[in-house]
């Protein structure tokens, strides 16, 4: 005990003395922390502990010196801070002589000796001193796990902080943790060992000549075998072992000798796990390997991976097998070649294509895949190597091609064709004559053209696939070949038999036109151009419906081209004048046509978004275009015209409202401000100016006592205002607001009021807070109060108080809670009741016209949480406070609720709300019943515990509802029924014989979507409670 009596003596107090007594000699734990506590604190000094804690060191007793060690451990790893550099010696001095004491003793030394590794005042030598002690006085593997763990802890601990000093000692360190770690078997303890020998080959300590004896130390655990106990506290995953282990074997060249060898017997071996990890460990090193490694076992990892991939039954080791290949490949591209070293990249892709050549030939064409699958992986790991396998590769399936004859035998071999031309699409080749595509353009040409002619449908599919690859290609069509193929796309674009053909042409020729504008310009507008026309010509005449699907067609292609803004400078005024040809009623164009013509103008319109000068372009030439046919729709005229009746339909004005939406949202603030300076005075003072063909028989006025045509016009005004960005200027803004007050509640035209008071809410969304904002809220609130009681415009009154409800709950205004109060004081109102219970579903739901993110609304991001929160209560007070006749509208608007909350926000209120769920289900209102049906079915699948207290209400009703006379309601009610399979098995099992029984009924149902779900659901009940299920 020299060491100990060299401390400086302190005399110990009486309370230090008590403390230590009942610690070291009454086995009590809790005096450790308060000695500790007032160490800390100041009340004593580790000195004094020392000193109280002599006898107990010194006790001849092993068990006794072991508490004593350990109270004074226990304390040193919560202040170790606090020590000194001079005591820190003294006391690393203490614990190595401890280190040779009774085995008792030693699991407290190792904690000190931790408290102790994490002191900033360690002098230099000391983490060299103590790691030579533990690996000379210690068997660290007859420890129990928790002082093994101690013993890595504390070489962490080291390694982090004194790594200059621990490499002085050499590959004496290696060698010494190697001693430490042979034989570990913990899970826990493997994780921080594979730690640290990765951190001793990535940090270049010395490995000596123990690179081997690192490795076997390691390897041994290779492939990882372990399987987590339940409920482990540890949390300690297999993959957690795998991936540790993993990083270690692929962290050094220096092990491949021995490592090689190890994956190819594992590869080998029967079991799939030992498989794929082994791949997986290849594919790993292969980032860190060079030629000089992987050179003499090139020939066993091929045979391998090839075997593997030819004969496995499993698709992941098939997928593990092919990323190995690619990694192998990769890494013998990037070595640097001396001049006169082997170049193993040739004779590696030589052996690929030896092995595999001969199976793209055969007859049966039964390793076709395999060998293709292989050849694809090794040619995109790098240009040279996709180079050597193309030329060679190509030849072979080109012939193949045109020696067989069936279609599915064609396909199967442009299949991989197609796979070889997208891996050259990862390379850039600054010179054309290096291109190695190039030598077999023509005949890829003729392969695709032939195989575009084709009668088979899915040949056609891969054809078209392949023209497009091909055409990504730089310079590699001529154009002749892109004449050829805008021709056969054309074609392919107009083929009645089989949709799947159109949909991909089309889907082609805008990839192609926005790589080849010019061709597309020349050879495919024209023509289309000249459909058009017949188009017209058949709708004048009225012809058959066939004619009129090339007509739809033809417009679909329209749009799917205008991927260019060169082309969409050629297919916008063709769409527009077709447009108009309409509207002079050259032919008998009906709603779905004039629909048709305005979805292709929004997919042009959405194609422009990316391109600011052709947004502005769509916007300055379609939506004036559309505003003059509509204004000229809506005048009165002495000739009735079916067109501009046509025109002026809801559904009609609902696809322009698209159109002028879309091509306004991405507008700068500068265009846009060019913009609103024309429409709003078109609408506020009938400035018709900025129209083309603006001569209309009389004054356009839509705010005034005019025909309901004009009125009806508000939607587009909304279409445009309500998308413009935060940023821009309203011009009359003050007068505008009041129009759109005024006209949204006149009860003459509901169509027209509903849309002045969405625009409304729109622009009372996007304005600053101030008191602007102010007097637009007292506007509609007192426009609103006085709607509400009993007269005639109390509908609209009520839409205009919805419309600015939402706009505020959106942004988390103070005034939505004072709306929410008013719209939900209304469920209880006999004439607009079930409205206001319906309006909480609009209030939850996201809109397409107004008050979206596209169209810069501001939209709180947890607005519908916020409204859960500040008012389901209020709903379930009502609810229960409410008369019989209007409770189904509170449980109406709290289904609304419930059924568009994000699910986690709803679980913990589930048991408090689920008796009015099961409650709403009894309501005879279908709205109701499908929307709780809605909301009940996920909260099975997630909350089963919860659900199961209540199943044999939810049996009853579900059956019930099986038999409803809405077709929705039964589907959704049979969905339910089979997500009651997901709960508690016992639970179920007494009603499954009742349950069997009543779903034969819905089988028998006369719909079949209703059939169909009520087998999935019956067949699960039937397999309730078997073996397996």
């Amino acid at each position: 005990m020299a060491a100990a009596a060299a401390l400086e003596a302190v005399a110990p107090t009486g309370a230090l003395w008590g403390l230590v007594q009942d610690f070291v000699m009454g086995q009590q734990e809790g005096p450790a922390d308060q000695v500790a506590a007032d160490v800390k604190s100041g009340s004593y000094t580790v000195l004094q502990v020392v000193e109280a804690l002599g006898s107990s060191l010194e006790n001849p007793e092993p068990r006794t010196r072991a508490r004593g060690i350990q109270l004074l451990s226990q304390v040193l790893l919560q202040c170790h801070s606090l020590l000194l550099e001079k005591e820190v010696v003294h006391l690393i001095l203490f614990y190595e002589n401890r280190l040779k004491d009774h085995h008792f003793v030693i699991p407290s030394v190792l904690q000190g000796l931790r408290a102790l590794s994490l002191c900033v005042a360690l002098p230099p030598g000391l983490a060299v001193s103590v790691l030579k002690a533990i690996f000379q006085e210690v068997h660290v593997q007859s420890l129990p796990q928790v002082d093994r763990h101690t013993v890595y802890s504390i070489i962490t601990n080291f390694m982090r902080t004194r790594e200059e000093e621990l490499k002085g000692l050499g590959a004496d360190f290696t060698f010494g943790f190697i001693q430490v770690m042979d034989g570990e078997k913990d899970p826990r303890n493997l994780l921080v060992a594979f730690r640290i020998v990765h951190d001793l080959i990535s940090r270049d300590y010395s490995l000596g000549p123990f690179v081997e004896e690192l490795f076997e130390v390691t390897s041994c655990y290779f492939p990882i075998d372990f399987t987590p106990p339940p409920n482990d506290p540890h949390g300690i995953q297999r993959e957690d072992l795998i991936l540790s282990l993993r990083a270690v074997l692929a962290s050094t060249p220096r092990f491949a000798e021995f490592l090689l060898p190890l994956l190819i017997e594992k590869v080998d071996s029967e079991i799939l796990s030992a498989k794929l990890d082994s791949l997986q460990t290849l594919n790993a090193c292969c980032a860190v390997y060079g030629q000089k490694e992987l050179k003499d076992f090139l020939p066993s990892l091929w045979a391998s991976i090839r075997r593997e991939v030819f004969q496995t039954a499993s698709e992941r080791v098939e997928a593990d097998g092919l990323a190995a290949l690619h990694s192998l490949t990769a890494c013998l591209s990037r070595s640097v070649l001396r001049a006169d070293a082997e170049d193993l990249l040739d004779s590696f892709l030589s052996n690929i294509l030896q092995d595999c050549r001969h199976h793209l030939c055969e007859p049966d064409m039964k390793l076709v895949w395999p060998s293709a699958k292989l050849l694809q992986a090794a040619a995109g790991a790098s240009a040279r190597a996709c180079d050597h396998i193309t030329s060679n590769v190509l030849p072979l399936l080109l012939e193949q091609f045109h020696k067989h004859s069936q279609s599915n035998q064609r396909r199967t071999i442009l299949e991989m064709i197609l796979g070889f031309l997208k891996l050259h699409q990862k390379w850039s080749y600054e010179d054309k004559d290096e291109r190695p595509l190039n030598g077999f353009k023509d005949q890829l040409c003729s392969l695709v053209f032939m195989a575009l002619t084709d009668p088979s449908a899915q040949l056609q599919l891969v054809g078209i696939r392949t023209l497009t690859v091909l055409g990504a290609q730089p310079d590699l069509l001529s154009s002749g070949d892109l004449e050829l193929a805008v021709g056969h796309l054309y074609r392919l674009s107009f083929l009645e038999e089989d949709s799947q053909s159109w949909v991909a042409a089309l889907e082609a020729s805008g990839a192609l036109a926005t790589l080849y504008p010019v061709a597309f310009s020349s050879h495919l507008v024209p023509k289309l151009a000249e459909e058009l026309g017949r188009g017209e010509l058949d709708l004048a005449r009225g012809d058959e419906p066939a004619k009129c699907s090339r007509h739809l067609r033809c417009l679909q292609a329209l749009s799917a081209i205008s991927t260019h803004p060169s082309i969409v400078k050629e297919t916008l005024p063709l769409l527009l004048q077709h447009l108009c040809q309409m509207n002079k009623g050259y032919m008998v164009a009906g709603t779905s046509e004039v629909i048709a013509v305005c979805q292709s103008l929004q997919q042009v319109a959405e194609k422009c978004q990316q391109d600011l000068e052709s947004c502005w372009y769509f916007h300055q030439t379609a939506v004036p275009c559309l505003l003059a046919l509509a204004v000229q729709a809506s005048m009165p005229e002495k000739e009735h015209s079916v067109l501009r009746k046509v025109l002026l339909e809801d559904e009609v004005l609902a696809a322009m409202v698209s159109v002028i939406a879309t091509a306004t949202t991405h507008l700068s603030p500068d265009l846009a401000a060019q913009s609103v300076a024309h429409i709003v005075p078109l609408f506020l003072d009938g400035n018709v100016s900025f129209l083309p063909e603006n001569s209309f028989p009389c004054r356009f006025q839509p705010f005034q006592d005019g025909c309901s045509g004009q009125r009806r016009l508000v939607a587009l005004l909304m279409a445009f205002v309500c998308s413009l960005p935060r940023n821009v200027e309203i011009p009359q803004l003050n007068q505008l607001m009041r129009e759109l007050v005024e006209l949204s509640c006149c009860p003459s035209c509901p169509s027209s009021s509903t849309a002045a008071a969405k625009c409304f809410a729109g622009l009372l969304n996007k304005l600053p807070a101030g008191q602007q904002l102010d007097e637009f809220l007292q506007l509609a609130v007192d426009k609103v109060e006085a709607g509400l009681s009993p007269g005639p415009y109390r509908s609209q009154a009520f839409t205009l108080l919805l419309w600015v409800t939402k706009a505020l709950v959106l942004r988390y205004h103070p005034l939505s809670s004072c709306l929410t109060d008013r719209l939900m004081g209304l469920l209880g109102d006999p004439e607009l009741g079930p409205a206001a219970a319906d309006g909480f579903s609009l209030l939850m739901s996201d809109c397409t016209d107004v008050l979206t993110r596209a169209g810069h609304a501001e939209v709180r991001i947890m607005f519908r949480q916020r409204f859960f929160t500040d008012n389901v209560p209020a709903l379930v007070q009502g609810f229960h406070a409410a008369s019989q006749d209007v409770k189904p509208n509170y449980l109406k608007g709290l289904s609304h609720v419930l059924n568009r909350l994000p699910k986690p926000v709803l679980l913990p209120e589930l048991p408090t709300l689920l008796s009015l769920l099961l409650e709403a289900l009894s309501c005879s209102d279908c709205v109701v019943q499908l929307s709780t049906l809605s909301c009940l079915q996920p909260l099975l699948l997630e909350a089963p515990q919860v659900m199961s207290l209540h199943v044999d209400t939810l049996v009853t009703k579900f059956l019930n509802l099986s038999s409803s006379p809405s077709m929705a309601v039964r589907i959704a009610a049979l969905q339910c029924m089979h997500a009651l399979t997901r709960l508690p098995t016992p639970v179920l099992l007494p009603y499954k014989p009742q349950v069997i029984r009543a779903l034969a009924k819905p089988l028998d149902d006369k719909k079949r979507l209703v059939r169909k779900e009520a087998v999935s659901a019956r067949g699960e009940w039937f397999l309730l409670g078997s073996p397996g299920s």
